[in-house]
């Protein structure tokens, strides 16, 4: 009996120890997350401007979102900069890991240099960009000239504006897939590239029934990450086109920038604000959902 105490005294020590060691995470959690979504909440009901007390308002910011026509245009925007960045960003990051994943005294040269745009900060990837697409001076243009092309104005073009932005974003995040499949590659076992060599399977065989299934988990990873960092773009947006031009390329974190910070609409953008988290938080839920949290493995 003495034993059996003893044990629930030690077992109810170790716990205590436990929620003492998490509880610094949960107190920067619940203060620098879950009272900010709790205020924005707040916020979003009342008619919030900087200039007076908050009135309660009910649903009527949520109501007039369905009828901003500047608000339709950016969930637009961002589900086609989403689908623009999401897949191929993820498809070069895949071959490139593969490709640079083997034992080469220049490998890890080619792995730097493909990561490093995602080091840079984005505001500095940003004016890189802005002068490569220079619609006078940029490095784009010259080189349609040297070919005998005629030069384009790249962001000034609402056919053209939301590709480039969605271009260089590609280029940027790519590298950062590119070193997570790398890790992905690393857990695989060499035994099985080995049997199947046995069994002379090509180079395309393996890629399709050894490395693709058993990088599932990765690739989940990445989608779901890669939606969530889609849904927030907005460094890129503001500096490149500024939500331009003719709104092609606002997107809803653009949006909830201009009505919170340039019009002072605090209570409309907090509505955006949690419309893009309940957008966010679904489309999450419907990638676990379909997407079988990726551990839907199957090798043969």
């Amino acid at each position: 009996m003495m034993k059996k105490a003893n044990a629930v005294r030690k077992k109810n020590r170790n716990d205590n120890c436990a929620y003492l060691m998490i509880l610094p995470a949960y107190f920067v959690f619940t203060v620098f997350i879950l009272v900010p979504i709790g205020v924005v909440i707040y916020y979003s009901v009342t008619n919030f401007n900087l200039y007076s007390p908050p009135e309660f308002v009910g649903m009527k910011n949520y109501l007039n979102l369905f009828k901003d026509a500047d608000f339709l245009v950016s969930v637009k925007n961002t589900l086609l900069y989403t689908l623009g960045t999401l897949f191929p960003q993820l498809f070069l990051g895949l071959m490139l890991a593969v490709m640079l994943y083997r034992k080469s005294k220049l490998i890890p040269i080619f792995r730097t240099a493909f990561y490093l745009p995602n080091v840079m900060s984005m505001v500095c990837m940003s004016m890189v960009w802005l002068w490569i697409y220079d619609p006078t001076f940029g490095l784009l243009n010259s080189l349609l000239k040297v070919f005998g092309l005629s030069a384009k104005q790249w962001l000034q073009d609402p056919k053209l504006a939301m590709f480039c932005v969605i271009l260089m974003s590609i280029w940027k995040s790519c590298g950062y897939s590119m070193v997570i499949f790398l890790s992905g590659l690393t857990s695989i076992p060499d035994s099985l590239y080995e049997a199947a060599s046995l069994d002379r399977a090509g180079s395309l065989h393996k890629f399709l029934h050894i490395t693709w299934p058993l990088l599932r988990p990765t690739t989940f990873f990445l989608l779901v990450t890669g939606i969530v960092n889609s849904f927030s773009v907005f460094e890129q947006i503001n500096i490149m086109t500024a939500g331009g031009p003719l709104n092609k390329t606002t997107t809803i974190v653009h949006q909830i920038y201009r009505r919170g910070f340039l019009e002072f609409k605090m209570g409309y953008a907090s509505a955006l604000s949690v419309m893009l988290l309940l957008f966010s938080v679904l489309i999450t839920v419907l990638v676990f959902r379909f997407g079988s949290g990726g551990q839907d493995v199957d090798v043969s």
